[in-house]
């Protein structure tokens, strides 16, 4: 135990150097609390004789404890901050400064009467920041108290427990500290019993045995006044979507009687007829149905043209287009996204989905819906208003970065979008890229200084609807917002790294069958990548090299003076290379079963799948449900699935025209072995809202790629790896695994990832906020060729391979990104021996600090 001590003693020095701050600090919390006041340390509640510590209860207390007054470390950092500021800052600037006239002379000789100023002020500045920055304490005051014992009543009473009582306690102590205890006997609930429909406009009555179907009070439930609140939201959209073009929420009442009932409570449903106001009188009339009469379309409405007119009236399937100037939409791409028909009945539904089509459309400013009653009927005319967007976008990015393999580096993107360019809603985007860079080996004078470039272009083409043969609105109505993205590109680099060249081409088709559920179906996805100076391998690869020269020095295949490199030959890693084949021929002191000559394989293999030229040909489906309602939902999941294969195609058709192999037995096109896998990725969010700013997150993620057919391997591009800000945060990227391994590859990869992640946060004062976080996972080989056991995945008992690091984070919100500093801890290392993998690095030292821009799940 003591050499356990010992090993770790500068981490038991940090954490006793932090619970000695935060013990004293502690007793410090009441030093703004007056004589006669106590600081409330304590609330709780007591329901039914057990603490109650549903957040939704406990937010109902006015007076809650300062944060983190009762947390695990019961440390309020806020109210310490505040603590440090004086209340009479400017009496204490007098007394000790201000009223001493030969310090004021000597400081403002010193400084000048100007600068002297600015430190008196600066004082007082801080000592207001200290006061915005912290928490005041919360002071114990009865009547809030006695307040909350009422709205806990409320509270109480509206889930059904009418009878409910609520009392309070307070225990206060020498140390102006003070805990409350509320105590609430529910008594015997109230249970919902008969409803009785008193409808008075017979349109609506008629309608009743209808949406009373799915009515949410039933008959035996327990009492919940926010049912009754959601039963009027559902019956109001549902009357909304029936036609009912000026019926309202206020309209339906409930009315509730339990007198001698037994706790049961018999309800009353009231919905009264329209009610109508003019200048000087009000009118009672039943409601009615409104249907749409005529749909028009005002294609050019802008403030430029608000006093010519209209110049083009066009009518297509009952629609009527006007247009000031010649209209630039083809009419029916203007149409499929109105959901607004001629004689229809109104619809709230069709309303919002036509608001929401024309906005994902991105080619109008603002577009709205007007409705207009026609008088000698119960009609209504749908004025839809859209103002174009100018034709042409122009758009200009700069950047200059800095790397591992670049000492400075110039980038400018320039881009041009063009709308509507065929008449039919279609977008098409333009972009390039040109960047220039200066290597850290640039310096010599015999290269230029700027000797890393990289130039490609894009172009994509968006279709706002499924751009097919055949029809598929019985498929995917158009009111889950279909489109279509096809997207060609091409890259190409040198000096950086193999030097690529890239071609990319991708037909995919998206939709949204609900709000929260999205789906993305890839077609065709085409990646073809070329490798220019696969010469430069071990230039890139050093490590790999640098194990290659110990191994030949080691077996004397060169002396220790002398490297695997000849500058002097036009490939200068010939000899390195040469190395390779005499290791796996047999033309060295290695055998098979040497470690040395497994190592020199593993690198060969490497090289080979590194090197080699990929050509993938795939096709893939992406299901989203995320049901986050906005940026400020604490309390939520989002479900991420993605399934893709690639090759089937293009192997089916090589064994139809009977293509040859190649001496691998490989088929090929283009002179490519194409890849052919298949790969799958789960992704699961979940946030836990805590209240008062604490939020616990959580996320699972699998993936495997399992390649087959024309392929015993998985492209560099396709495969998985762990480590960095948004994966395990104590490895950097591409730093962990394979599985057990030691390897010390620049970039680790695998075809099998494990990932989960925890993290608890929490606010510090303002924008602060703070995390502890637990991540676990690794990557390991499986199914392809790669022959490491430390580096596949065997069975279950390969789990234990799982790496887990922990750490803390501070985070700014600075509302449109929040800045991330993570501290991550290799707490289990897989790579190291067992029995000294729990703890080992677990140092200041070996920590890997992490900065991000937003949440990393």
């Amino acid at each position: 135990m003591l050499q356990f001590i010992k090993k770790h003693k500068t981490t038991y020095s940090v954490l006793f150097f932090c619970f000695t701050f935060l013990f004293f600090s502690s007793c410090n919390v009441v030093k703004r609390v007056k004589a006669d006041e106590h600081l409330i340390t304590k609330n709780t509640i007591i329901e039914n004789g057990k603490v109650n510590k549903e957040e939704r209860v406990n937010n109902i207390i006015i007076q809650r404890t300062n944060l983190g007054m009762e947390s695990f470390f019961g440390f309020p950092l806020r109210l310490h901050v505040y603590n440090l500021a004086r209340p009479n800052i400017d009496s204490i600037l007098q007394a000790k400064v201000l009223s001493d006239s030969s310090k004021v002379r000597w400081k403002t000789a010193l400084l000048s009467k100007k600068q002297f100023d600015r430190e008196i002020q600066s004082r007082k500045n801080f000592n207001s920041w200290l006061k915005r920055t912290g928490e005041a304490p919360t002071i114990l005051n009865e009547e809030k108290t006695a307040k909350t014992v009422t709205n806990l009543r409320k509270y109480y009473y509206s889930k059904g427990w009418f009878d409910n009582e609520v009392n309070y306690q307070i225990e206060k102590d020498s140390s102006k500290r003070a805990e409350v205890t509320y105590t609430v006997v529910k008594n015997k609930p109230y249970f919902l019993d008969s409803l009785k429909p008193i409808i008075s406009s017979p349109a609506i009555d008629s309608l009743y045995g209808k949406f009373s179907k799915a009515s949410l009070l039933k008959k035996g439930e327990q009492y919940d006044e926010q049912n009754f609140e959601n039963e009027r939201e559902r019956i109001n959209t549902f009357l909304r979507n029936s036609g009912f073009y000026y019926f309202g929420q206020d309209y339906i009442r409930f009315v509730t009687d339990t007198i001698g009932t037994n706790h049961k409570v018999n309800t009353e449903l009231i919905i009264a007829d329209r009610s109508i106001r003019t200048d000087d009188s009000t009118s009672i009339e039943p409601f009615k149905v409104y249907k749409i009469k005529e749909v028009n379309i005002f294609t050019d409405d802008n403030f430029e043209n608000r006093f010519k007119t209209i110049s083009d009236t066009t009518t297509y399937k009952d629609y009527n287009l006007y247009s000031k100037e010649k209209l630039r939409f083809r009419p029916k791409a203007l149409t499929d996204a109105i959901f607004i028909n001629k004689g229809d009945i109104y619809t709230d539904l069709a309303r919002s989905r036509t608001s929401r089509y024309l906005n994902d459309l991105q080619m109008f400013r603002y577009p709205s819906i007007e409705y207009v009653e026609n008088r000698d009927d119960t009609t209504l005319t749908a004025n839809i208003y859209l103002e174009p967007k100018k034709k042409y976008g122009l758009s200009l990015d700069l950047d200059v970065s800095q790397s591992n393999i670049q000492t400075i580096g110039f980038s400018v993107t320039p881009g041009l979008k063009i709308r509507n360019i065929f008449r039919g809603a279609e977008t098409l985007e333009i972009s390039g890229i040109a960047a220039i860079g200066a290597s850290k080996d640039g310096n010599d004078n015999e290269d230029a200084f700027f000797d890393i470039n990289e130039f490609g272009g894009n172009v994509r083409l968006s279709i706002p609807r499924l751009f097919t043969p055949f029809n598929t609105d019985s498929i995917i109505p158009k009111y889950m917002s279909p489109n279509t993205a096809i997207n060609l590109s091409i890259t190409g680099q040198q000096n950086i790294g193999l030097d690529k060249q890239t071609l990319s081409g991708l037909l995919s088709y998206n939709w949204l069958p609900s709000t929260t559920v999205s789906n993305t179906l890839e077609l065709f996805n085409v990646q073809f990548v070329k490798n220019l100076n696969t010469s430069n391998y071990f230039g890139v690869y050093s490590n790999s090299f640098g194990r290659l020269n110990s191994i030949a020095r080691s077996i004397n295949y060169i002396d220790n003076d002398e490297s695997l490199v000849d500058d002097s030959l036009p490939n200068r890693f010939s000899p390195a290379d040469q190395f390779i084949d005499d290791v796996l021929a047999g033309n060295t002191s290695l055998t098979s079963n040497d470690d040395d000559f497994l190592i020199v394989n593993n690198i060969e293999e490497r090289k080979q799948r590194l090197t080699e030229n990929n050509l993938i040909f795939s096709s893939s489906f992406d299901y989203k449900k995320d049901k986050r309602a906005n940026i400020f939902d604490n309390d939520f999941s989002i479900f991420k699935w993605r399934i893709e294969i690639a090759g089937n195609l293009l192997s089916n058709l090589s064994e139809v025209f009977g293509s040859s192999k190649n001496e691998n037995g490989n088929y090929e096109v283009f002179g490519v072995a194409f890849s052919q896998y298949f790969k799958t990725e789960i992704d699961y969010v979940k946030y836990f809202d805590l209240g008062r700013k604490n939020v616990f997150a959580f996320r699972s993620y699998a993936g495997i790629a399992i390649p087959y057919g024309n392929s015993n391997s998985i492209p560099f591009a396709e495969s998985f790896f762990a480590g960095g800000p948004n994966d395990n945060r104590a490895w950097t990227a591409y730093n962990l695994g394979p599985g057990s391994s030691t390897t010390t590859n620049e970039f680790n990869e695998a075809n099998f990832k494990i990932h989960l992640s925890a993290e608890q946060r929490f606010g510090l004062f303002g924008d602060l906020r703070g995390a502890l976080f637990v991540d676990a996972g690794n990557i390991w080989n499986v199914l392809d060729n790669v022959e490491d056991e430390e580096a596949t995945f065997t069975g279950f008992s390969s789990l234990e391979d799982i790496a887990v690091g922990s750490g803390f984070g501070l985070r700014y919100d600075f509302d449109f990104f929040v800045l991330r500093f993570d501290t991550g801890f290799k707490t289990y290392n897989p790579s190291l021996p067992e029995g000294e993998r729990w703890f080992k690095d677990y140092n200041f030292r070996n920590a890997i600090y992490n900065i991000g821009i937003n949440y990393p799940f």
